[in-house]
């Protein structure tokens, strides 16, 4: 009887299947390393050290925990986050129905106005917004003229100026990742569930918006990230009494060159965006599942 013998070594083919694999991820992998992972760990390195002997401690760390006014604008920065997070869903949802389903011949144009805004650098929108909200910008000014107000209103300096500014620079962003998602949901289910009599406002309510909550999910991750870390407009639109992470990491920078103090600051903001994104991302993957069961 013949003896058939296996041999557990690779085989040359396998091995080079295997490198040309990962050879096209070497190049990425080096940028990342470069120009992320390199200076993140400087960063944190940073952090430890003393402000002027450059010895390892925590007093950086046990700073930003015990200083009142750093803390105000971490939670400040949370809180501008998510409402710029919430603004930018609620008006890019409606705009990326319309782009997913219309068939129209306006809707490249309606797709180049919602994209048009990044053609503009921030610092340009930003002082666009700040001529119309300004005390005496275009709404003030309008409104006094025609004898609503008798004094302007209080539109930038504050959170409400940021979030608009914000909102603006973001909402494309926003519109791409709720159109990605639209345009994976079905339209016959729509019009079945519309032969069966379903209203058009049950449509949405019970097909269209459960089906695109992933796609919410990644529109609420988008905002809250990038407005956690933008630092023109807050600081061009909040002026100097509205600090945010960003704009105290610029002034202890540049100002007060305490850059261990910066460095944490840096981490901090940094650890929230990561943890949020893992638990948009945790419970995107959930309603995943939970829609291919």
């Amino acid at each position: 009887m013949a003896v058939i013998a296996l041999s557990t070594s690779q085989s040359p083919a396998r091995r080079d299947l295997s490198v040309k694999t990962f050879l096209p991820l070497m190049a990425p992998a080096i940028v990342l390393a470069l120009f992320f992972a390199v200076p993140m760990g400087m960063m944190i390195g940073i952090s430890f050290q003393s402000r002027d002997a450059g010895a390892l401690t925590l007093a950086s760390y046990s700073r930003f925990v015990n200083d009142g006014l750093v803390l105000v604008g971490f939670g400040r920065t949370v809180v501008m986050s998510g409402l710029v997070a919430v603004c930018v869903t609620v008006l890019a949802y409606p705009l990326a129905y319309y782009l997913a389903r219309s068939t129209s011949r306006w809707r490249t144009v309606v797709l180049a106005l919602a994209i048009a805004p990044e053609l503009a650098g921030v610092v340009l929108r930003t002082y666009g917004w700040l001529i119309i909200l300004d005390d005496r910008g275009f709404i003030n000014s309008a409104l006094m003229w025609v004898g609503v107000i008798s004094e302007p209103l209080p539109l930038s300096k504050n959170l409400f100026g940021v979030v608009v500014g914000l909102t603006h620079v973001i909402l494309p962003f926003g519109v791409l990742s709720l159109l990605t998602s639209l345009q994976g949901i079905s339209p016959n289910l729509e019009r079945s569930a519309q032969i069966l009599g379903a209203s058009r406002l049950a449509v949405i309510r019970h097909i269209v918006l459960p089906l695109s909550v992933p796609g919410i999910i990644s529109s609420l991750l988008v905002g809250f990230t990038m407005a956690a870390s933008a630092y023109a407009t807050p600081a061009l639109l909040g002026g100097a009494g509205f600090k945010v992470m960003a704009t105290m990491v610029y002034e202890q920078v540049l100002f007060y060159l305490d850059w261990p103090f910066a460095a944490v600051m840096a981490n901090v903001l940094l650890i929230l965006m990561l943890g949020v994104a893992f638990v948009g991302s945790r419970i995107e993957s959930r309603l995943n599942q939970n829609l291919h069961l």
